[in-house]
């Protein structure tokens, strides 16, 4: 019995088989996910239906996409040009299937296993026990009676940096921010949301979250969304899972019991990165 992390899979189902077929994966083995299970690839649905079948041994966590995409649903956004998301939304099963997908979690944490998963990371002055508490309270909303609001007032920059005193929409858009968009941060926990691309890129001032000093936590970070990381990447107890499937690149995962990493290649269309 077996539990294998993957990088995001947005929609890249064939790769996903072909990887579930070499890693041998069985009725024992469970799967975490670092989130963007959708979009931009070929077959958000199927990747979908696949993942809710397996039950509870899929644990994964909400990416920027898989917001996207539920507010694409309840009709507080538009389907941008690159979204690959109609098959979705013309499910007979959609209802369904965006009523599983809401339901999962912005940050995973397992203390037996040993590790804790969010989809862009973990503020690098949060400890593990203060960023739970984060999460949850954008969790609570999301599976509650306010999530169509929460997808109205989700997008947007500002705030920029977590502040306790924060309320309302504010507070759970920058939690939002942090855990499923946040790549380069300042010192203080400034978000820089512009730049999306590798370690070369960052802008002055900012450096990758995982390069600020950080609170300590007592399990390893596991996260995705962050492509141009070019390849899988270990930083001070830190695992990047997404290797760009959707850009080209591979499909990867990692066996957590001991960290042995494999992969697929995946040839799928690259598309700009937005």
């Amino acid at each position: 019995m077996s539990t294998y992390a993957l990088g995001d899979i947005q929609g890249c189902y064939d790769q996903l088989m072909q990887l579930l077929e070499k890693i041998n994966f069985s009725e024992q083995d469970s799967l975490w996910i670092a989130g963007d299970l959708v979009n931009r690839g070929p077959k958000s649905l199927e990747t979908l239906r696949f993942l809710k079948s397996l039950g509870p041994r899929v644990i994964a966590v909400l990416g920027n996409h898989d917001l996207h995409l539920l507010a694409v649903h309840y009709g507080k956004t538009h389907q941008r040009r690159s979204d690959t998301l109609q098959e979705i939304l013309d499910a007979p099963d959609r209802d369904e299937l965006m009523d599983w997908l809401r339901q999962h979690p912005l940050l995973v944490v397992d203390e037996t296993l040993g590790y804790a998963m969010a989809h862009a990371g973990i503020p690098p002055d949060w400890s593990l026990k203060y960023a739970r508490k984060r999460a949850a309270e954008v969790e609570e909303v999301l599976r509650g009676d306010d999530a169509e609001l929460f997808f109205e007032n989700m997008y947007g920059n500002q705030p920029d940096r977590w502040h306790k005193e924060l309320e309302g929409w504010d507070r759970l858009r920058v939690i939002t921010n942090y855990l499923t968009r946040m790549r380069f941060c300042d010192k203080k926990g400034t978000l820089e949301l512009k730049t999306k691309g590798s370690l070369d890129t960052q802008p002055e001032g900012y450096k990758p979250w995982f390069s600020q000093p950080r609170k300590a936590t007592s399990l390893p970070i596991l996260f995705g969304h962050w492509a141009a990381l070019e390849g899988y990447a270990e930083h001070d107890n830190v695992f990047a899972l997404d290797t760009g499937c959707v850009w080209g690149n591979q499909l990867t995962a990692m066996r957590l019991e001991d960290r042995t990493r494999f992969s697929c290649d995946c040839a799928v269309l690259r598309r700009s990165e937005t």
